[in-house]
């Protein structure tokens, strides 16, 4: 029972984070938007006059936490995912974060003017269904009793390989495609953010349980490893946050959200996988009804990212919704006819 009430603080926690890092997403984007047309150098071009951009901190506040005015309320966004991940497994916690998917999209064809279209909707609905499925039938959170059974387990060889791997993979991405490739192409930038953001988690997790002990009554600040994960926390989520701004300031936010979402959550899965091993508890129906429901908000963020421009073009804003000037255009054209006729 204790696994069950822990599942469901945790998926009230990453809903509230999704609503909020949703919001952020607009507000961040405004504020670099507003960063360049100061004449600073833009962050797609490495330079970071955003900083000084009051707009952006107050997307930056809303991610991270905001007190009790017209912003958001107090300790949400990333305070409540981060919370989320000390009481339920990445497997659940992290696909939820679909919804801040669709909010980033409803709130960016009314705030930044980027239009979701009707196939937009039918991707937004996609990635709730498929949340539900994950959420109904995500595996219980494994029971840990100190910040060291978290060690333990990052140090099997599974974890290490994977480790390494990532950070090759990064270090390659910065340092050889970036310079050359970055500006073109946006899996570049989110490929550093979602590797590196599947090993935050990990250490984000591992730090969490800790407080979540400590408050408990047993201080698990006394070992090391706890210091380590939470140095870890820090190093990495600059380095993700530096990357994102690039893709945010350089790609439109309809695309960077949904593909950093399938890549960071697919990335996040495999990690948790590999590390806590999820899955050694569960039915073969339970893995494959959860398969599906990721693959449902993969599908949902496919549909939103394909169909991003639809809404822009104006032959599909012809079919979709005439504009008064071209009904009028035509009613002119057909009476000139009937005119000539005569």
């Amino acid at each position: 029972m204790r696994g069950i009430s822990d599942n469901v603080h945790g998926v009230i926690l990453a809903i509230s984070s999704s609503i909020f890092i949703g919001a952020s997403f607009i507000i961040k984007k405004k504020g670099l938007k507003k960063a360049s047309a100061t004449g600073g150098t833009r962050a797609g071009s490495g330079g970071h006059s955003y900083l000084l951009e009051p707009m952006w901190w107050a997307g930056m506040l809303t991610n991270i936490s905001t007190c009790n005015n017209d912003q958001a309320q107090l300790i949400v966004g990333e305070g409540a995912n981060f919370a989320a991940y000390a009481y339920a497994p990445a497997i659940l916690v992290t696909p939820l974060g679909a919804l801040s998917i669709i909010v980033s999209a409803v709130l960016a064809h009314f705030i930044l003017k980027e239009r979701l279209h009707i196939f937009g909707i039918v991707g937004c609905v996609l990635c709730l269904v498929g949340s539900s499925s994950i959420v109904l039938h995500a595996p219980l959170e494994r029971k840990i009793e100190s910040v060291m059974d978290v060690w333990h387990l990052a140090s099997e060889a599974g974890f290490i390989i994977y480790t390494c791997v990532v950070v090759v993979a990064v270090l390659v991405l910065i340092f050889r495609f970036v310079p050359k490739y970055g500006q073109r192409y946006m899996v570049i930038y989110i490929g550093i953010c979602s590797l590196t953001g599947s090993l935050t988690v990990m250490g984000v997790k591992a730090v969490g349980i800790a407080l979540k002990l400590t408050f408990e009554g047993k201080n698990q600040f006394k070992y090391y490893q706890t210091w380590l994960f939470t140095v870890f926390v820090i190093i990495f989520c600059l380095l993700q946050l530096n990357y994102l701004n690039k893709a945010l300031d350089t790609f439109n936010t309809a695309v960077v959200s949904p593909v950093y979402y399938v890549m960071f959550t697919t990335l996040t899965i495999l990690a948790s996988m590999i590390m806590f091993k999820d899955w050694d508890h569960q039915t073969a129906t339970q893995i494959i009804t959860e398969l599906c429901g990721f693959v449902t908000i993969l599908s949902g963020t496919f549909l939103l990212h394909k169909t991003k421009d639809m809404g822009n073009s104006q032959s599909t804003n012809a079919i979709l919704l005439p504009k008064n000037k071209d009904i009028e255009s035509k009613a002119t054209n057909e009476n000139s006819k009937e005119i000539i006729e005569v």
